[in-house]
């Protein structure tokens, strides 16, 4: 039988994984204390370790939290009457939005993946796999072309190459929003899908290596 948390429980681990995340992001997974989370969150470390098991298993919870709001926000947008094309944009605003208020969660999930055990590790790679499926899934639609080619899903990952990498550059004190952008990338995967020609992709040759498809960042 799973524990049940009261509301106030869960909004204090929530302010633990906000801090813990920024730490991450700005000091690394390697160089943060749980001191310093403690301290971060207004809490003793022996108060920490009530909420957490151990530094492990915050990075663990701070990676799926974060993978669950992206598979809840696709849910979100797939349960709208939407065409393929308004529902794709729509996947897109939506992420570079979360992607503004999760930027530290975002950087932790693309540069500390290694430090989780095996175990986390696939959960969170099956999340990723279907939030990226949910994006496949309405190109294909667009361009049933594409996917007849085999291409939808290395179209898809471009589009995430956009999204993913925005934090290294956009600052969120900067002159440029990421409501300003969130358009523009709209904007300028739609302006370039157009284009793109339906070639199917060439069989691999035996002596090579098959190449392996990461999805986003893993």
């Amino acid at each position: 039988m799973s524990r049940q948390h009261t509301a106030a429980f869960l909004d204090q681990r929530e302010v633990i994984l906000t801090q813990a995340a920024a730490l991450f992001a700005s000091r690394g997974f390697s160089d943060t204390s749980m001191n310093a989370v403690a301290s971060a969150s207004g809490m003793s470390k022996a108060t920490l370790y009530h909420y957490v098991r151990d530094k492990s298993a915050l990075l663990a919870q701070i990676a799926l939290t974060h993978v669950e709001r992206l598979e809840a926000l696709v849910q979100r947008v797939l349960a709208e009457p939407h065409d393929p094309q308004v529902r794709l944009q729509q996947l897109i605003l939506h992420f570079v939005a979360e992607y503004a208020n999760a930027r530290h969660a975002h950087r932790v999930l693309t540069e500390d993946m290694k430090f989780l055990s095996p175990t986390d590790r696939a959960k969170v790679v099956a999340g990723q796999r279907r939030v990226v499926d949910a994006f496949a899934d309405t190109v294909a639609q667009l361009r049933p072309d594409l996917a007849k080619a085999g291409l939808h899903k290395a179209v898809t990952m471009l589009l995430f190459g956009m999204i993913n990498w925005m934090f290294t550059w956009l600052r969120p004190d900067g002159a440029i929003t990421h409501a300003q952008m969130a358009p523009i990338v709209s904007e300028l995967f739609f302006g370039g899908l157009q284009a793109v020609v339906a070639q199917a992709a060439q069989p691999k040759q035996r002596e090579r290596r098959s190449a392996r498809v990461v999805l986003m960042n893993n």
